[in-house]
């Protein structure tokens, strides 16, 4: 039957090694299920339930990977994207988490609805390399910027808007050891460094009397509280269409981007350079998220760190399948979700943002057109507190440079209509 369903013989692979890449994935990305609800806390959601949120939608993500589009990448509520549900959409525009849900469900249909019509290769191909190595970049340093608040290494401050904390503090020095060793167990290999990393600092924090020990096992909390509380007629504002246009976009090309790496390092890239199956692969994304928003949280898409199981051999979506099994029984481990507390995942925040930052290698920086528009919208998503505000003033930047330059030719049609909603929405909304 699992030949049947994933040609083991055919991708070079068999049970075993699945499983085992599916497990080495699994510890590479666990830690979502103690950052997301972590965050998402914030916006006044139910932990509890976002953490049963977030392992459905993670479960449902990879097995509609695995079965329909037999690729060996595990899904799961996406890092960045949640940022910009909480701290951009909720805590910065003053939107309720239940029109933020009903923005990332629509951004979902739209997905489905690109995919279907093929549109998504003619948006991707169009886009400008240096604008998606900067949205990329821009993220991890918003996330950046994000662990260290929670951290309280950097604090506000009147004069200069930020300042540095008490670096002596339980918080701020916990988070930066957890950083510490998230590197160097990276750098030495363990897969589950980043997950090791979180439980070490909540196990310090309960040793120091910071964090209230609970137990680690027990049946799954209620998702009642997220559970189809999706607000539909506030998402219908004007005002939220930017939001649903940068939830599906910021998605986009993160999936693409993961897809294609995951895929070449796993040697599934066809012949003709294209990715088999890729439009099975981006509904099925696209349906977990929309799927997800109806659980309880914000965007699913593909993980990076699908690469570390296709390293140990994982070829097909068995892999995926496998992740998402692992998914369903950590929903039993929701007091030792409860218990981390937000210094514990700033390490791994802070790890994310190098790893999404290292493109930056990739921009031609003695070009300045290219360059600048990347600069833009790596300072300023965190500057504004706004990943949308990033995509948008960095669209607008890379097409009056060009204009201003004579490479206005250079800019392709589809750059100049975003540049051009997103300049709209600054004057008239």
């Amino acid at each position: 039957m699992l030949e049947k369903l994933f040609k083991l013989k055919e991708n070079g692979t068999d049970v075993r090694t699945e499983l085992l890449a599916g497990l080495t994935t699994f510890l590479t990305m666990a830690y979502i299920i103690f950052v997301n609800p972590t965050m998402l806390a914030q916006t006044g959601m139910d932990h509890g339930a976002v953490f049963v949120a977030t392992c459905l939608a993670a479960m449902i993500g990879c097995f509609v990977m695995g079965f329909v589009a037999n690729y060996p990448v595990a899904q799961a509520p996406g890092m960045g994207l949640n940022a910009f549900f909480t701290y951009s959409v909720v805590l910065g525009m003053g939107h309720t988490w239940q029109v933020a849900l009903a923005a990332v469900f629509l951004s979902g249909l739209c997905f489905i609805v690109l995919s279907v019509l093929k549109v998504r290769e003619w948006i991707i191909n169009a886009i400008p390399l240096a604008l998606r190595t900067g949205i990329s970049a821009g993220i991890g340093l918003f996330l950046a910027f994000i662990a260290l608040q929670n951290s309280g290494i950097v604090v506000d401050n009147p004069a200069t808007l930020v300042h540095v904390g008490d670096l002596t503090s339980l918080p701020a020095a916990l988070a930066a050891l957890g950083f510490f060793l998230t590197i160097a167990l990276v750098h030495r290999g363990f897969k589950a460094a980043v997950l090791m990393a979180i439980l070490a600092v909540t196990v310090l924090g309960i040793l120091f009397g910071d964090v209230t020990y609970h137990g680690v096992v027990s049946m799954p909390p209620s998702i009642a509280p997220t559970f189809l509380q999706l607000d539909f007629s506030g998402a219908m504002e004007v005002g939220l269409i930017s939001i649903v246009f940068a939830f599906l976009f910021v998605d986009l090309f993160d999936t693409a981007g993961t897809l294609v790496g995951v895929a070449t390092k796993a040697n599934l890239i066809g012949e003709d350079g294209k990715l088999p199956r890729l439009n099975r692969a981006l509904l099925a994304d696209s349906t977990a998220t929309s799927v997800g928003a109806l659980l309880g949280t914000s965007n699913t898409t593909s993980f990076v760190e699908s690469v570390s199981g296709v390293a140990v051999g994982g070829r097909t979506g068995l892999t995926a399948v496998t992740v998402g099994v692992l998914f369903f029984f950590a929903l039993f481990f929701a007091p030792l979700a409860g218990m981390v507390p937000a210094y514990a995942t700033a390490g791994a925040l802070f790890y994310v943002a190098i790893l999404m930052m290292s493109g930056l290698v990739s921009v031609d920086w003695r070009d300045l057109t290219e360059a600048a528009p990347v600069v833009v919208v790596c300072l300023l998503m965190p500057l504004t507190y706004s990943i949308a505000e990033g995509i948008g003033l960095g669209f607008i930047t890379y097409a009056v440079v060009k204009l201003l330059s004579g490479k206005g030719r250079e800019v392709n049609a589809s750059v100049w209509v975003i540049a051009a909603l997103f300049l709209a929405k600054i004057i008239f909304l």
